[in-house]
């Protein structure tokens, strides 16, 4: 037969276009114009066709030669079995009345128009198969048709038994299926040898084909020898007793072709551009062949002049037909028949014409009549008139009832995607079976016996292939992919087809969207997540209804046991609707719901196993390698940390990694296992590795958030594993494969942190860590094939020391933050780097925590010593470098608030130097020292710049507070350092004073004491504290200060003062009584004090009447005492403590005590005084109102002294008694001069 391809090529544009895989939905430019539209033929019951051309290589159609009467066709013409351009290739056309066709023809249509398998189209076949089927209820002809099922598509091919039985003789290859056939079918059919008379038809008819095609008609007769030089294509080759199977499988051509691979970029994760390398595998290995027969090895070809998408009612088929048409003239297009006038059209004949009209586009037939060869007359008949002619009457609605009856039948009973099914009818029998030749053959030794097997495998791979180019296509396909590469894969033998299984694989793993968020985890949808197949076997069972045809009708009851399923009498197909398929194929094919990344990953995993395992079984160097049990655990090379050396080991491996990173831009190339760079495996395993390391990366992920970080850290260790791998392999560092390395990076700093901040737990970690599944242990065992997998030792190693984990994880983040500079991936991924540099800036912030922290232990442990020591300047460096690192991390991103937050660190770190600095000797000769001094001051500079970094308190109220109250406390602490441990050595006192009072104000201004927050009530207490140690300080300047009046009223004055507002703030906590008793205990000996310098008996019992008024407001501070004394003797076993919040922790009794006993004698002091002061003014004047406050002092004076001297009374009945006596003196009036 002549090659159909090389006429695409000379013929218009349109041909070549669909070699590549035209879409079904563009109908394509034609060489045939009434072929390109659509057209209506209305039959006598109104049957819609409609034909669209979507290939061509024949020439433009030219009109035929009307031959002249009498002329002979038993001559042959001049031009016969001779190449012409109006012909196109020699036997092209004239093979077009051909009844044999190729075992494998509809596979070669198939692989061209890849976009309509397995979607738009219900058939692909021959048209002459079509026909066969459509003519099975009038025809006693045996059928013998092999059917593939991809996706919704039914593949026909013809299924020369006897042939292969022919074969099976010479190479035992079919002895099972030729045992099988004589067991069960009817033997009494044999194949018929074709007679003369046949011969001389074909030979006719040729001839009378050539004579239309020639002008002049004239029968030249020519030499004898002519027939015999004719092309290797003739018709006697074909459909003689040569071997029309393929001997050697080729792929065609067209399969190596891959379309959709220019656009794809250098976009290392589509499978585009190993599909094409893929698809042509078997051309690359040695094949077994499947028959020795070398004659036809194009058994894969699409041959067919014409592809044609023809609609028959709801039925989309794509043909192949090599019918001549001819036109021109009155005639657009005609179809040529030669008829014998002896013998009348009978009704398969009229079928044959009409269904070859409909298929082609063709609106009329020629008729050519001839008796004995000599030619008689024409006629012209319309297509829709064809179904009434005479002895040819047939009915156009019986015809489509047959064909959605077939199609029903065959798509309801051929479930199983790689299946050989064999539809066959025996000459003369009613009876139609159909048997799965794949299941038969399962039951032999060899599974790829079967001549179908690679041919399908192919076009499964092809297909999938094709819908997983189509990006813009909706995920429920990923269903019908994964179905269409996992029955691939089960076709093929691993070590016949290592590539095309391990692109397969691949593009099954690039089938999960490991990123994909968890909502869209399940398909639009429902879905079957246990079954491999399309259908579910209860809808496979279902075809032994009645409706479909039962079993048990045949001859031999052993018919039940190997048949799918019977059509028990080619009647039944006339019947409308008999055969209604119940199987409609689902839109989405049984895509697993994975319900949680884990899982999905893992499915990744197993299908990148795979893959690996057969790119490793076909590299060829592999002998060479070290024996190595992919069952054993690798052992992971643990390294003892005083030998690693630390944080300044991490320093030189960081140098390596970073010298490493710079040459892979150079593209280095180092693999272990002789793969050749370019080479299928090479490039398959690059994308394997990579699709391996993102697993790993998301699986770590996950296990990052359930905080097992144990298993978190074992995974990433294989990701980065895996991205060694693949920079040992690759040639060419994408920049997206370095973005990736510093996201897998960044993810193992957090993992690292996170197991500094959980020691506790690290037994639990450490477990997680070394658990390994078998699966990791076979892949790592591939990637050790190419590479050490050392590359990130020194970020995955699961330390014990907290300052190692921290430091590792530090270097993470520098070296994921390297990366990043190597490329200008920095400004194409702005949102990583900034995580990246956050990330840094918080690491250095924890690292230089942990220095500090160090630094105030040993501090803490230092005793006798007077003098820091070296090891705590040390930590304070590094803990400072660390700082300002991080400082410098966040400022560079303009993150103000993480940046106030190290600041606020800084000045933390200063403070703990200020206090190493302060003398550990004698408390009592200790003076506030310059160092204390300088870090203070810096310091207050550290928080400054805090609260300048932050700007205002809206930008982060929390932090804001935070700093301001640190600082509130740092100036807090100077002043109170310098009035305890006054520097008199160095300063006057009155400097002292100064800087005390000015400290203290500072400390007062950043101090809110009106903001509700839980830390109100610190502040109030330190607002008051303030008030109080300032008060305190006026106090002991009054009476220390002699001279100046001005400056003795000034500080009397700020003394009285700062008294009542401290009185005022303690009277607001609840939990600060012993300080309000203290403060006001203060208040009057203040007052004892101002009346010694009064000379005046007025002036004495004014301040005797304010001092005694001081003492009734205590009584709010004993209630308070009270209160708490009662709540601990009712529950004495539990813990009292007051919250952390709370400035004062609990209540401490000797405290108690001891003010109490001052008050008391304070309190006898004043009324003691007011009795004389009152007494002596009572004889000078009468006063009746002196007179009852008199009597009430005495009164209360006399209690008080018996209360005092009763030595056997508890503490909470003093206090009673206090309180009581406190009730008296306020009702009583203690004068009011």
């Amino acid at each position: 037969m002549g090659d159909s391809k090389e006429a695409g090529a000379e013929s218009p544009p349109a041909g070549a276009a669909a070699r590549g895989g035209l879409s079904l939905l563009s109908q394509g430019e034609s060489e045939e114009p009434s072929a390109q539209g659509s057209a209506l033929f209305l039959g006598g019951n109104e049957v819609k066709s409609r034909a669209v051309v979507k290939y061509s290589s024949a020439p433009p159609r030219t009109a035929f030669a009307r031959l002249e009467e009498k002329t002979d066709l038993k001559l042959p013409p001049a031009n016969w079995l001779r190449e012409s351009a109006k012909l196109g290739p020699a036997g092209t056309t004239i093979l077009g009345n051909s009844k044999k066709s190729k075992p494998f023809s509809s596979f070669g249509m198939a692989y061209d128009f890849i976009d309509s398998v397995g979607n738009d189209v219900d058939v692909v076949s021959d048209s002459e198969n079509i026909k066969k089927l459509l003519k099975i209820p009038y025809s006693k002809s045996h059928v013998s048709m092999a059917v593939h099922r991809i996706g919704r598509t039914l593949l026909l091919d013809e299924l020369d038994i006897q042939e292969l039985f022919m074969r099976s003789s010479q190479t035992g290859d079919w002895t099972w299926l030729k045992e099988f056939y004589q067991r069960l079918i009817d033997q009494k059919w044999q194949r018929k040898k074709k007679s003369k008379e046949h011969w001389y038809q074909k030979a006719i008819l040729s001839k009378f084909l050539y004579y239309s095609i020639n002008g002049d008609g004239a029968a030249q007769p020519v030499p004898s020898a002519a027939e015999q030089q004719g092309p290797s294509s003739s018709d006697q080759a074909t459909d003689s007793d040569g071997a029309s199977w393929p001997a050697p499988f080729e792929m065609p051509s067209s399969v190596s072709e891959d379309p959709s691979a220019s656009g794809q970029g250098s976009e290392p994760l589509e499978p585009s551009y190993i599909v094409g390398h893929v698809a042509s595998a078997p051309k690359e290995q040695n094949l077994t062949t499947l028959f020795n027969d070398g004659e036809n090895s194009q058994g894969l070809k699409n041959d067919f002049v014409r592809n044609i998408l023809w609609t028959f009612e709801d039925i989309h088929m794509l043909v192949g037909s090599n019918m001549p048409i001819f036109g021109g003239g009155r005639y657009p297009a005609v179809s040529l028949r030669l008829r014998d006038n002896n013998k009348p059209i009978n009704v398969l004949t009229g079928i044959d014409y009409w269904l070859d009209n409909l298929i082609c586009n063709v609106p009329e037939l020629v008729m050519c009549f001839h008796v004995n060869g000599i030619v008689q007359k024409y006629e012209m008949i319309k297509t829709e008139e064809i179904p009434n002619l005479e002895n040819s009457n047939f009915s156009t609605k019986v015809i489509k009832d047959i064909a959605q009856n077939i199609l029903s039948f065959l798509k309801s009973n051929c479930t199983k995607e790689g299946h050989t099914y064999w539809l066959f009818k025996a000459s003369g029998s009613d009876i139609v079976k159909l048997y799965d030749l794949t299941t038969l053959c399962e039951e032999t030794e060899d599974k790829y016996q079967n001549p179908f097997t690679m041919p399908v495998a192919i076009l499964l791979y092809k297909v999938a292939c094709n819908m997983m180019m189509k990006k813009n296509q909706n995920k429920k396909h990923y269903g019908t992919i994964r179905t269409l590469l996992l029955n691939c894969v089960k076709l093929l033998d691993k070590s016949r087809h290592p590539q095309i299984i391990a692109s397969a694989n691949y593009m099954l793993s690039e089938l999960f969207q490991l990123d994909e968020p968890k909502k869209e985890e399940s398909s639009e949808s429902p879905l079957n997540e246990n079954s491999d197949e399309s259908y579910s076997e209860e809808e496979e069972e279902l075809a032994d209804s009645d409706e479909n045809g039962s079993y048990g009708t045949g001859s031999d009851p052993s018919d039940d046991n190997k048949a799918v399923a019977i059509i028990k009498s080619v009647g039944e197909l006339s019947v409308p609707e008999k055969y209604k398929s119940i199987h409609q194929i689902r839109p989405s094919c049984t895509f697993p719901v994975c319900h949680d990344t884990e899982e999905r990953c893992r499915l990744v995993l197993s299908y990148v196993l795979e893959g690996l395992k057969s790119v490793d079984s076909s590299i060829k160097k592999e002998s060479d390698l070290p024996a190595a049990d992919p069952n054993t655990p690798i052992p992971l090379k643990y390294e003892d940390e005083s030998t690693r050396g630390g944080p300044e080991g991490l320093e030189k491996q960081m140098a390596l990694f970073l010298d490493k990173m710079g040459s892979l831009q150079k593209g280095n190339y180092s693999s272990q296992s002789g793969m050749i760079p370019g080479s299928w495996q090479h490039k398959m395993k690059l994308q394997l590795i990579l699709k391996s390391s993102k697993a790993y990366y998301v699986l770590s992920d996950a296990a990052m958030s359930l905080q097992k970080y144990g298993r978190a850290l074992r995974y990433i260790k294989l990701a980065l594993q895996s991205h060694d791998t693949y920079c040992c392999l690759c040639t060419n560092m994408l920049s997206e494969v370095l973005l990736f390395l510093s996201q897998y990076l960044t993810l193992c700093g957090d993992i690292q942190l996170m197991l500094a901040q959980n020691a506790n737990n690290r037994a639990a970690h450490l477990e997680e860590f070394n658990y390994q599944t078998k699966e990791d242990q076979e892949i790592l065992h591939s990637l050790h094939r190419e590479s050490p997998c050392q590359g990130f030792a020194w970020a995955t190693d699961l330390s014990t020391d907290l300052e190692s984990q921290l430091s590792v994880s530090c270097k993470c983040y520098e070296a994921a933050n390297e990366i990043l500079q190597f490329s200008d991936l920095k400004s194409q991924n702005p949102e990583h780097y900034v995580q990246v540099l956050k990330r840094m800036g918080n690491i250095r912030n924890e690292i230089g925590v942990f220095y500090m922290n160090q630094a105030a232990a040993l501090q803490s442990e230092r005793v006798v010593s007077k003098s820091v020591s070296t090891a705590e300047q040390q930590l304070w460096k590094k803990s400072f470098s660390c700082f300002e690192k991080g400082i410098h991390n966040f400022e560079s991103i303009d993150d103000a608030t993480n940046a106030a937050l190290l600041l606020c660190n800084t000045g933390r770190l200063m403070r703990i130097c200020a206090q190493a600095h302060c003398g550990a000797g004698d408390e009592f000769k200790r003076e506030f020292s310059p160092e204390e001094g300088l870090y203070y001051n810096k310091a207050v500079d550290y928080y400054l710049k805090a609260l300048r970094s932050l700007g205002t308190r809206d930008i982060h109220p929390a932090v804001w507070d935070s700093v301001n109250w640190e600082l509130s406390t740092t100036y807090f602490t100077m002043a109170t350092l310098q009035q305890d441990y006054a520097p008199l050595s160095r300063k006057a006192q009155e400097q002292i004073e100064k800087e005390v009072s000015e400290a203290m104000m500072k400390s007062l201004k950043h101090c809110d004491v009106d903001s509700v927050s839980a830390r109100q009530p610190l502040c109030q207490y330190r607002a008051a504290t303030i008030h109080h140690r300032l008060a305190s300080m006026y106090h002991s300047c009054l009476r220390n200060q002699v001279g100046d009046e001005h400056l003795r009223k000034q500080h009397r004055v700020l003394a009285d003062l700062h008294y009542s507002k401290a009185v005022k703030l303690f009277q607001l906590l609840k939990d600060a009584p012993c300080e309000l008793l203290r403060v006001q205990l203060e208040r009057v000996a203040f007052a004892e004090f101002q009346m010694t310098s009064q000379n005046s008996n007025v002036g004495k019992l004014k301040t005797l009447s304010g001092a005694l008024d001081i003492m009734v407001r205590t009584k709010h501070a004993f209630q308070l005492i009270r209160k708490e004394l009662v709540e601990e003797f009712d529950q004495p076993k539990s813990d009292e403590s007051a919250p952390a919040a709370d400035p004062s922790p609990g209540l401490s009794r000797e405290e108690v005590i001891k003010l109490l006993s001052i008050f008391e004698s304070r309190l006898s002091f004043l009324l003691l005084q007011s009795i004389k002061l009152l007494s002596s003014t009572k004889k000078k004047t009468s006063n009746t109102e002196e007179d009852v406050v008199l009597k009430t002092n005495k009164q209360i004076y006399s209690q008080l002294l018996r209360a005092t001297a009763n030595r056997n009374s508890t503490l909470l009945e003093r206090i009673d008694v206090l309180i009581q006596l406190l009730d008296q003196l306020a009702r009583g009036g203690s004068g009011g001069q």
